[in-house]
């Protein structure tokens, strides 16, 4: 698996260079590679918000709302935490901190990030319509939520003996593979009852994604390689994985208060789960099959806290199809209280 990980390494530096030796481009690639931490964060930042763009077009190009949040919006907004995991990979012994950056990035989405919108305006899941499309949209939440207590489960159980190695990595990624297959499957039977077909002009979405892509990696390459270099204090490597998982939900947050604002409740849920799916089990697994994983003490009460917050949103989503304002505020003080006690910052 190592010389995979290189040949890996290899074309992502390929890329780099092929991208700096255009003029055009030169310029401006001198100024955002240029080490520092507004360059990386600015990149970090524009990279994302510009993969998110092309989200509203793609409903329209033979996606509907609910799979826009599972099936494609999540790889963009979760692009960041794979990138962590490959930069973290490269060290060898960077699992901790994998492990915690997955941890506060899905308890983040499931509390303060969804927590939030519902706490001003309730989060409306099912409407009171007759609308087939919309009533399969709810159940694809609902499963997508049962989903996110599977995976969470799945990789509890598969860490009791206190650590993660190749073959749970490649039972974790089996699982989220299994997970997309449905979804594209999904997408095939959506496509063919309304008798409508991919747009080519999603090529060209697929790869201005890309290109951000590859952005988002080189911004957090250089956020860390900074923080590891000058960091004090919070600003260290000790709570790196911590400090990362908080600026990577910046784009989830931005997604959600957009698609809740736009009367899109069902994208903006759909979204913070399909990217919670990207973290559990995806990059954790990635990273276990390259590197065996030593769990750091917060994995346990993470992973319950998760489970936690996932079985409140299954029982007002199944109950009353939305999160009340109540559920919101409850939500996002028990985040707090996660946060400060239990990472004692």
């Amino acid at each position: 698996m190592k010389e995979v990980f290189t040949k890996i390494l290899g074309l992502y530096h390929a890329g780099a260079d092929a991208v700096t030796a255009v003029p055009f481009f030169e310029p401006a690639v001198r100024f955002i590679t240029f080490p520092g931490p507004v360059q990386m964060l600015l990149l970090f930042f524009l990279s994302s918000m510009v993969m998110i763009w092309r989200l509203n077009a793609v409903e329209k190009k033979g996606f509907q709302g609910t799979m826009v949040g599972t099936l494609v919006m999540p790889y963009c907004s979760g692009f960041a935490n794979l990138a962590f995991a490959f930069v973290m990979g490269r060290s060898g012994n960077g699992g901790g901190l994998v492990i915690e950056n997955c941890i506060v990035n899905n308890l983040t989405n499931l509390t303060l990030i969804l927590g939030i919108p519902a706490l001003f305006r309730g989060l409306n899941l099912k409407q009171k319509t007759n609308d087939p499309e919309e009533r399969i949209g709810y159940i694809s939440l609902l499963l997508s939520l049962t989903a996110l207590l599977f995976f969470t489960g799945a990789a509890w159980t598969l860490a009791r003996d206190g650590r993660l190695d190749f073959s749970d990595g490649i039972m974790l990624c089996g699982l989220f593979g299994f997970w997309q297959i449905i979804h594209v499957f999904e997408v095939k039977k959506n496509n063919l009852r309304k008798s409508q077909s991919f747009r080519m002009s999603v090529l060209f979405d697929l790869g201005l994604a890309g290109l951000c892509a590859w952005a988002t990696l080189h911004s957090i390459e250089g956020l860390v390689e900074w923080v590891a270099v000058n960091g004090k204090g919070i600003l260290s490597m000790k709570y790196i994985g911590i400090l990362s998982g908080l600026l990577m939900v910046v784009p989830n947050g931005v997604l959600a208060l957009y698609y809740s604002a736009s009367g899109r409740p069902d994208i903006a849920y759909s979204s913070q789960i399909g990217d919670s799916h990207i973290c559990i089990p995806l990059c954790i697994g990635l990273y276990a099959m390259f590197s065996p994983i030593v769990l750091p003490p917060v994995f346990l009460p993470g992973i319950m806290a998760i489970a936690g917050a996932g079985m409140i949103h299954l029982f007002f989503t199944a109950l009353f199809g939305r999160l009340p304002s109540l559920a919101g505020a409850g939500l996002s003080i028990g985040y707090m209280m996660f946060i400060f006690r239990g990472f004692h910052f």
